[in-house]
C-alpha cells in the first residue's frame, strides 16, 4: 500500500468513526456513543484498576480486548502497521562523547542514526538542542554538520560539546520558523529528531523550493503551532483537526516516569474536582480553561480551587466541603480513564494519518519517500520516521 492509499483508507475510517475519538471524556461527561453502544460503555466502565493500568502501558493488549467490541479498531490497526525500516551497522561509540546524554535519548539517537543511509551531503540538524544527533552523524559519516537551534544556552552547550571531538561543526542560533532559517537547508541532508509540530511541518511546506539534498524526519507533538487548526501538507488530506484532536495523537505515555504519571493523575483529579464544583454552582456545560500553572499543584486542593475560581470568574460559596469535591474529582477521573480506552484506540491511526500527510507533502515536492518505524515504541511512542531523497 502506498502512502496515498494508506492516508485515504485511514481518513475514511476516522471520518466514519469520529464520534468515538473527537469528544474528549474530560470535557463531555458521556460521549454520544455510550447511548448508542451501551454494552461497550458498560464494559469499559467496569474495567478493574489492574486491567486498566495494563491497557495504558500495553496498547496492543487494549486493542485486543476492544476489537471484538468495536471491530473498526482491528481494521485501523492493520492500516497503522508500517514496516520496520532496515538499519545499518554502526561502529561502536566513543563513550567519552556521550557522557552528557541521558540513556533513553542516547538510544533514540542511535536508532535514528542507524535507520537511513550514510549522509552523502553536509548534515543540517533542525531544532538541534545541544546537537547530539548532528555530532553523532558527523562522526559516523565524516561530514560537516550545521546545527540550527533557537536557544542561545543550548547553542553554547553544543559548541562546548563539539570542542575536541573532531567534528566540523557550525552552530546557527535562530528560529526554525523564521523564513531566513530556510536558507541553511540548501544542499544539506536535513535531520530532525522529534522536532515538534510546525517545526517539522515547515520543512515539508517549503521542500519544493528549499533545495535540500534529503530529509530524515521523526515527527513529534503534532499539536504545537496548530492553534487555529491543522493545515494539511497534501491535497488529499481532508480531515479537519483542531488542537485538541491533534493532542490525541501524542497522549501515549508508555515511557513516562512513574512520578510524572502520579503528578498527572493528581492534576487530572484536581481539575475534575474543580469542574464538578463549578458545574454545581453554574450548571453543567462543556467549558475549557487555560493550562494551570504547575506551581498551583504545590498548594492543597482548596487553595488550588480558589486560585482557579478567581482566574475563571467563579464565585465560590462561603463554605465548601473540599473533601467532597476532591472525592468527586477522583471518581470522575476514574470514569474518564475508562472512557478514554475507546478514544485512545484511535490515536495511532490519527498519528499515522498525519505522517502519511507529511509523506505525501514530500512526494508532491519531488522526493521519493520511505516511511516506517525506526525503533520500538517502548523506547519512544514517536517512533515513526520519514526518509526523503530528491528524485533523480
Amino acid at each position: 500500500m502506498n502512502h496515498r492509499e494508506r492516508l485515504l483508507e485511514l481518513q475514511s475510517g476516522l471520518h466514519a468513526h469520529e464520534a468515538f475519538w473527537r469528544p474528549s471524556p474530560f470535557q463531555v461527561r458521556r460521549p454520544a456513543w455510550c447511548e448508542e453502544l451501551p454494552a461497550l460503555a458498560d464494559a469499559v466502565l467496569s474495567l478493574d484498576e489492574a486491567t486498566l493500568d495494563r491497557f495504558i502501558v500495553d496498547p496492543d493488549a487494549c486493542r485486543g480486548w476492544l476489537a471484538p467490541r468495536l471491530p473498526v479498531v482491528e481494521t485501523l490497526e492493520a492500516l497503522c502497521t508500517l514496516r520496520q525500516l532496515a538499519p545499518r551497522d554502526l561502529p561502536q561509540r566513543d563513550p567519552r562523547a556521550d557522557l552528557f546524554i541521558p540513556g533513553r535519548k542516547l538510544a533514540q539517537i542511535d536508532a535514528f542514526a542507524a535507520h537511513g543511509p550514510a549522509a552523502a551531503a553536509p548534515v543540517l540538524e533542525w531544532c538541534a538542542g545541544k546537537g547530539h544527533l548532528g555530532r553523532r552523524l558527523a562522526l559516523l559519516d565524516r561530514v560537516p554538520v550545521r546545527l540550527l537551534e533557537i536557544d542561545p544556552a543550548l547553542c553554547r552547550a553544543a559548541e562546548r560539546l563539539a570542542d575536541g571531538s573532531g567534528v566540523e561543526q557550525s552552530v546557527t542560533c535562530g528560529d526554525a520558523l523564521d523564513e531566513t532559517a530556510r536558507r541553511h537547508v540548501r544542499g544539506h541532508a536535513v535531520v530532525a529528531l522529534h522536532a515538534c509540530g510546525e517545526l517539522h511541518r515547515t520543512l515539508v511546506r517549503h521542500a519544493a523550493h528549499d533545495h535540500a539534498h534529503s530529509y530524515r524526519i521523526a515527527p513529534c507533538c503534532y499539536h504545537l503551532g496548530a492553534g487555529e487548526g491543522y493545515r494539511p501538507l497534501s491535497r488529499e488530506a481532508t480531515l479537519a483537526l483542531d488542537e485538541r484532536a491533534l493532542r490525541l495523537a501524542v497522549t501515549e505515555t508508555v515511557t513516562a516516569p512513574r512520578n510524572v504519571r502520579t503528578r498527572l493523575a493528581r492534576d487530572q483529579a484536581w481539575k475534575l474536582g474543580f469542574v464538578a464544583l463549578r458545574n454545581e454552582i453554574e450548571g453543567e456545560a462543556p467549558r475549557s480553561f487555560m493550562p494551570v500553572p504547575a506551581s498551583w499543584l504545590s498548594r492543597d486542593f482548596a487553595d488550588y480551587c480558589r486560585a482557579l475560581a478567581e482566574r475563571e470568574g467563579v464565585r465560590l460559596p462561603a463554605a465548601v466541603d473540599w473533601d467532597h469535591w476532591l472525592a468527586a474529582g477522583e471518581r470522575r477521573r476514574a470514569e474518564v480513564r475508562r472512557l478514554e480506552v475507546v478514544r485512545h484506540a484511535f490515536r495511532r491511526a490519527l498519528e499515522v494519518w498525519l505522517v502519511m500527510d507529511l509523506a505525501l507533502g514530500l512526494e508532491d515536492a519531488g522526493f521519493e519517500v520511505q516511511a516506517g518505524a525506526f525503533c520500538a515504541r517502548a523506547l519512544t511512542p514517536r517512533n515513526l520516521l520519514l526518509f526523503a531523497r530528491r528524485r533523480a
